[in-house]
């Protein structure tokens, strides 16, 4: 049996070889013939109207404000692009409520700053772009942002803002892990044995 097995394992590679040589003669011969069905089979039915496509899209530039200044804020990891116009007090942060936007009241009061030193609450629409990091360093950023609008827009309100702070960027981060620590400072657990 096991001469059996041999013989049809021996038999099976020269017949591979015969079969395979008729295949790779006919792929030598048919570049010309790829070209052209590819330029055939794409059917001209498939690209969709004009109409539909403006549609879907979302216009970036009507969610900003006409005639509105532009200040950037930063805090932490954050960045807030901050564009301000006088209007109703309408604020929105990344196309969301800016109340719904941060919930906790701790960082509404903080947005609320620039607009409580200034005595200007209600008086300016606000379309605030913000990314990276928390919610708590994206509220520190969006009021940078505001408080330097404000000065943009009425430069007699500098000196407050200055006195409050509200145009420094604070620059504390997170401090880097340190090699042989646990974490920036934490050191491993002392053993004495």
């Amino acid at each position: 049996m096991a001469e059996t097995v041999k013989k049809t394992t021996a038999a099976k590679p020269a017949a591979e070889k015969k079969a395979v040589a008729p295949k790779a003669t006919a792929k030598k011969e048919s570049p010309v013939d790829k070209v052209a069905p590819k330029a055939s089979t794409k059917p001209a039915t498939s690209k969709k109207p004009a109409a539909e496509k403006t549609a879907v899209k979302k216009p970036a530039v009507a969610s900003k404000l006409n005639n509105a200044v532009y200040a950037t804020g930063k805090r932490k990891s954050s960045v807030a692009r901050v564009y301000m116009a006088p209007g109703k007090g309408e604020a929105t942060v990344n196309s969301i409520p800016m109340a719904t936007y941060f919930k906790r009241p701790v960082l509404q009061m903080i947005l609320g700053q620039p607009f409580g030193v200034t005595k200007r609450e209600g008086q300016y629409d606000i379309r605030v772009f913000v990314s990276g990091g928390g919610l708590s360093g994206q509220a520190g950023a969006v009021k940078h942002g505001i408080s330097k609008c404000l000065t943009m827009i009425e430069p007699d309100l500098r000196g407050g803002l200055k006195k409050a702070g509200f145009l420094t960027r604070d620059s504390r981060t997170v401090e880097r892990k340190h090699y042989g620590y646990r974490k920036a400072r934490r050191s491993t657990q002392y053993s004495k044995r």
